[in-house]
């Protein structure tokens, strides 16, 4: 749960931190505004991926479902500042399915909470898998980190690209590479 006076409190330090005042026109709602914008973006850290998956539907056919470009924004546990990209999934049904935008709030649901890449990648598979139980799972997310481009090295259009394979894709290059093919 967001603190909200906690985070005002923080904001307005932070602001007389880097030499500004706190109380001019410009910023005089600053803190107001950051601690409304935190129960947004960190709105994950109340949700459960359960919560999301527990409705599914049979099905006969256990072939590959993919669902791919699901745009996300995060936020860098190192630095504080925004991650964002595009995320692909891909489940193999074992006689059931999930609705499709479910995959999307799974996605949504992990960004939005303090991250790292990597370990956003593994927290989206290893919820389908626990979830859905499927015969495996792939997620693969690439995305631009703005620690990357507006700070340190300041190498802006750069990627990062993070694949978790668990199931059936661990172990099976045909399936990995029909996933590859398909999210092109």
């Amino acid at each position: 749960m967001i603190d909200q006076g906690k985070v005002k409190q923080a904001v307005r330090l932070l602001l007389e931190g880097i030499g500004e005042d706190s109380g001019r026109e410009g910023l005089k709602d600053t803190p107001e505004r950051i601690a409304r914008m935190y129960e947004e973006i960190y709105g994950g850290m109340e949700e459960s991926a359960e919560e999301h998956l527990k409705k599914t539907f049979h099905v006969d056919n256990n072939e590959m479902v993919v669902e791919k470009n699901i745009t996300f924004y995060s936020i860098c546990e190192h630095h504080l500042l925004p991650f964002y990209g595009k995320a692909h999934i891909a489940y193999i049904p074992d006689g059931k399915v999930v609705g499709l935008s479910k995959l999307a709030r799974t996605v949504e649901m992990f960004a939005r909470r303090l991250q790292l890449q990597e370990q956003l990648t593994a927290q989206i598979a290893d919820a389908l898998m626990e979830s859905l139980n499927p015969k495996g799972v792939c997620v693969m997310l690439e995305a631009e980190h703005m620690c990357m481009t507006m700070r340190g090295i300041k190498k802006p259009g750069s990627q990062t690209v993070t694949v978790v394979k668990r199931g059936g894709f661990s172990n099976n290059p045909e399936l990995i590479n029909l996933f590859f093919q398909m999210i092109k």
